[in-house]
């Protein structure tokens, strides 16, 4: 069918959800769902009847900032969503990511989008991912079933813990109407230790130990020197950065007691306060990569094993997550998928085009489990189909 002629609903309830996902399940219509549409090109769907938008449904329910928790519809924008909280000195801590211009996409990236994917930035290393966020929610599934899961405390852990389930499972399992985050408060201030020229595998170790060390390193992120020469960051060196935050005064202790620990790496300089958001906003957005036409992979490894994947690809990459998310540019994917793979991870492709899926296969006991939750949730496979490969 001509994307063209492809209808669009547009929900404003969640009863409206309900009615439209019943009547394609009965029908067996495939249904596209979409949020703000900014990582619509990533794991393309296939061949669907009938685009279910979630754009409208952007409401906050419910925000509770003594109690750390806020429900909101799952269409609410990022922005406004953080400049929310932020009006009471608070944060989302899994510092979700919006990557809009870094996939050439218009629109933007809503709540739902980002716990749909799972999409977490280098606060990770310390805040935990989005799925660790996730409280509870009310879906629809493929069945065209209304459901609920999980609560709006922070503590509510009964049978399997099925808001995990979710996030990351890119609107292949149900349709999310209603999210119960937490929220956190926000750090007074901030400041990132910078270390320079260090090698691929010498940063890692070097963020290693630093997230080891008792100073609470919320940022961990590497770029080769290939990668930090260019716009926006222009240095002479490769960059190895660690980011701190709290108060004024802890934070100042901390710089002092991290430099003591990472003196074998070298000469230590410090950014403080905005030119250190700055950095860690061009960090989060993988801003050096924007205007790259190349393929651009994401992939997820063990943090200690981070740096093979720069040697595979010859440095071509940014190192985040103390070396656990590494971007990376290739028109290779062989080559991407083997060193993923060799290095005890995966790879899946962000932007671009590839003989291969986007997302990498499963296989074995994970693929047989998958294919039985994907049954439990959506039995004729309508919601999102083709998006993770399968």
């Amino acid at each position: 069918m001509s994307e063209t002629l492809i209808r669009t609903l547009e929900p404003t309830t969640p009863d409206e959800v309900l009615e439209a996902v019943a009547e394609a399940a009965a029908g067996k219509r495939r249904i596209e769902v979409v949020g703000g549409g900014t990582k619509r090109g990533v794991g393309k769907v296939e061949r669907p009847d009938l685009v279910l938008s979630l754009a409208a449904l952007d409401a906050v329910l419910d925000y509770a900032p003594e109690e750390l928790v806020l429900t909101a519809r799952p269409g609410v924008k990022l922005k406004d969503l953080e400049k929310l909280v932020a009006s009471e000195g608070q944060m989302l801590a899994f510092e979700p990511p919006r990557l809009a211009k870094l996939l050439g996409a218009k629109g933007e990236p809503t709540l739902g989008g980002a716990l749909a994917a799972n999409l977490s930035g280098p606060r990770r290393v310390r805040a935990g991912a989005a799925r660790d966020h996730l409280l509870g929610f009310a879906a629809v599934s493929g069945r065209g079933e209304a459901f609920k899961a999980g609560g709006k405390v922070v503590k509510n852990v009964t049978g399997y813990d099925i808001a995990k389930l979710m996030t990351g499972s890119w609107g292949t399992l149900a349709v999310m109407t209603e999210v119960t985050i937490k929220v956190l408060p926000k750090p007074k201030t901030e400041a990132t230790v910078l270390i320079f020229g260090l090698e691929d595998r010498r940063a890692v170790e070097a963020m290693a130990r630093a997230l080891n060390a008792p100073v609470e390193v919320s940022g961990a992120a590497h770029l080769p020197v290939a990668i930090a020469a260019r716009a926006p960051l222009k240095a002479e060196m490769a960059v190895t950065a660690l980011r701190l935050e709290g108060f004024d005064a802890s934070v100042a202790a901390r710089i002092e007691t991290l430099g003591q620990a990472l003196k074998d790496f070298g000469r230590c300089d410090v950014l403080h306060a905005k030119l250190s958001r700055d950095f860690w906003a061009q960090v989060r957005e993988v801003e050096v990569f924007q205007k790259d036409p190349r393929p651009l992979w994401r992939v997820s490894v063990p943090p200690a094993s981070g740096w093979r994947i720069g040697e595979a690809l010859s440095g071509e990459v940014v190192y985040d997550w103390g070396g656990g998310l590494v971007w990376a540019l290739s028109e290779d994917a062989a080559a991407v998928r083997t060193a993923a793979r060799a290095a005890g991870g995966h790879a899946s492709l962000w932007r671009g085009e590839a003989p291969l899926a986007a997302f990498e296969p499963l296989d074995g006991a994970l693929a047989a489990l998958t294919a039985r939750v994907k049954a439990a949730f959506d039995p004729h496979g309508i919601l999102n189909p083709g998006r993770l490969g399968a």
